[in-house]
């Protein structure tokens, strides 16, 4: 009698799939309106996330809120609104060419959803009317309205992959912190009962192609991909 595949156990929910509340107990994003000036209380790491975490306090009344630290930020440093150095936080209409930017809005007042993982940065290219083309770390070229917020600089943490992991047993830690699945059992060394890669027949080099209408536990391999077959030359 074959179990219970490991994308069906997923997909149910339980806790041992499920993400830990402690290491996303702080929810970085700008709040819907800001003040004109911040104080960065404090500086500290998240298990949930790849890049350090700056609370941030308004000057003018008790408004606290969690944004992405930069590179070379510091406790006790004022961030402004609109502001162009170096952790201030402004709409991209009034940024110049070339400046490097995180925590970026896809839409307008939604609290910043792109480039938000240590060490990296988008830089915007040029302004196109209302909007503003920006060139996301993986080369992607992306058009968003220029009353969308981002901060300015690049996000610290760049060093977390320099450093590297000698042992089994901190990768596993690692993973569980954030609630990962590892270490990643390849579904073709399984057994037939506990994947439909599995057993030691019909192992194909190419990736499978799940049927649209599969169950749940079949649906495995390319999931509804873009395009199928030969690349036309």
């Amino acid at each position: 009698m074959g179990k219970t595949l490991i994308q069906q156990a997923r997909g149910h929910g339980s806790k041992t799939y499920r993400v830990r509340r402690k290491a996303f107990s702080v929810h970085p994003g700008y709040p819907k309106e800001l003040d004109d000036e911040y104080l960065v209380i404090k500086l500290f790491c998240s298990g949930g996330h790849s890049i350090p975490i700056a609370m941030l306090k308004s000057l003018k009344g008790k408004n606290i809120f969690y944004n992405f630290a930069t590179f070379g930020m510091l406790e006790g440093q004022k961030i402004k609104k609109d502001g162009k150095e170096n952790g201030d936080i402004c709409e991209l209409g009034k940024l110049e060419n070339g400046t490097q930017i995180i925590n970026i809005e896809n839409r307008l007042k939604d609290g910043g959803k792109l480039v938000r993982t240590g060490g990296n940065s988008a830089i915007i290219i040029r302004h196109d009317g209302d909007n503003v083309i920006i060139r996301l770390p993986s080369k992607d070229e992306k058009m968003i309205s220029s009353k969308c917020r981002a901060t300015v600089g690049i996000a610290s943490g760049a060093g977390r992959l320099d450093k590297p992991i000698l042992k089994a047993g901190k990768q596993y830690f690692i993973k569980t912190t954030k609630q990962k699945l590892w270490p990643r059992t390849s579904p073709i060394k399984m057994n037939a009962i506990d994947h439909p890669f599995g057993s030691g027949r019909g192992k194909r080099p190419k990736s499978k192609i799940a049927k649209n209408n599969a169950p749940p536990g079949a649906k495995v391999g390319f999931i509804h991909p873009r395009r199928t077959g030969r690349t036309k030359k």
